[in-house]
């Protein structure tokens, strides 16, 4: 009975305070539309590349795609002019075999993509003159040689149209759940503590037990709720990838939530007000990302990426990565969830054991 009043104050508490809503439920909505747009919104630029007229006709006709602006100019001369005055991203010009190319480099991926695409220009123009050659061969020779080669494309998760962004949203929506979680249950707590309820608590007979544990039911109703309007608006509103079962993202979601809600409730004993506690975020929340599988594991030093082993979201970003693009299920998943598992159940004794810093029992 104890626990269950706890769990209507807290309730009733956050019922009460609209601004602590509007923090669970619309800024991590808020959040993940802005970046759905704007990453979404990035991969159709048109690239403008300049080319002087020396560049021999075929090499033009390969440079010649979707989504390239292709400027004519007479002379390469004063080429920095022309890249500022005409925003360019590339300048090209020809003298005798060599293409010498100019890159803005202000943003290194169009760099990147105009590099590949002059590379597969000049592949298919060294193509076209070998065709040229086999077709003046003898006609015994074209019916061995001149064999039309073509491709056949599959892909083992998602499809064709796959981009980064597939892999890093189903992750940025479990840190999303794991953010507003983890500050909203921190900080109210934490006012718990300096309005003196939580002294008063302390004075009566109830049990530290029954105090983490009424909190933690009471907040964790509200951050299933949030993890259920955050998922599905994810996936049937901004469209996420979902390849494999929606009960088990929404699974590793309220795990994580329920995680966010232990760590915030523990790290909150550390803080002495509101301003403290939000300086915890970049020591406990935002190393998270680093970890979570947005960034490539591989390319970090071993005792850098063996750090992520420490942090939750590592685990979680895992399991959805498995569930979202790979459909995969409870076999390659029920690892993670038992480490979940894990963290909840540390983090819960901890609490009770925090708690003896107020009063002995």
């Amino acid at each position: 009975m104890k626990v269950l009043a706890i769990v209507k104050r807290v309730i009733t508490e956050l019922l009460r305070d609209k601004r602590t809503l509007a923090l669970m439920f619309l800024a991590p909505l808020l959040v993940l539309t802005l970046m759905h747009f704007i990453f979404n919104g990035n991969e159709d630029n048109d690239l403008k590349i300049g080319i002087s007229d020396s560049i021999s006709s075929d090499i033009i006709e390969n440079i010649n795609q979707d989504h390239i602006v292709l400027s004519h100019y007479k002379s390469h001369n004063h080429i920095k002019s022309k890249i500022e005055h005409n925003d360019l991203d590339a300048f090209v010009y020809q003298q005798d075999q060599k293409l010498y190319v100019t890159y803005t480099n202000e943003d290194p991926s169009k760099s990147s993509a105009i590099k590949q695409m002059l590379a597969q220009s000049i592949q298919k123009n060294k193509m076209t003159d070998i065709k040229k050659v086999i077709e003046k061969m003898p006609q015994a020779a074209q019916n061995n040689k001149n064999e039309t080669l073509t491709l056949d494309n599959h892909y083992l998760y998602g499809d064709a149209d796959s981009t980064y962004f597939d892999k890093m949203f189903p992750i940025l929506m479990g840190f999303f759940v794991f953010l507003f979680v983890f500050l909203v249950s921190g900080i109210a707590l934490l006012r718990e503590r300096t309005s003196g309820t939580l002294e008063r608590l302390l004075s009566t007979s109830i049990r530290r037990s029954e105090i983490v544990f009424g909190y933690l039911i009471g907040y964790v109703l509200f951050a299933i709720i949030q993890t259920l309007i955050i998922v599905l608006f994810s996936i049937y509103l901004l469209n996420v990838n979902l390849a494999g079962s929606l009960w088990y993202v929404l699974l590793i979601n309220i795990l994580l939530a329920i995680i966010a809600l232990v760590m915030g409730i523990f790290i909150s004993t550390f803080a002495n007000s509101e301003f403290q506690m939000v300086q915890f975020i970049p020591i406990v929340a935002i190393p998270q990302v680093f970890f979570s599988g947005i960034f490539p594991l591989d390319n970090m030093a071993s005792w850098l990426s063996n750090i992520g082993y420490l942090f939750p979201v590592r685990y979680a970003g895992n399991a959805l990565t498995n569930i979202t693009i790979k459909g995969q299920g409870w076999t390659h998943i029920f690892i993670d969830i038992l480490i979940l598992l894990v963290f909840i159940v540390v983090f819960i004794i901890l609490n009770i054991i925090g708690l003896k810093r107020y009063r002995k029992v």
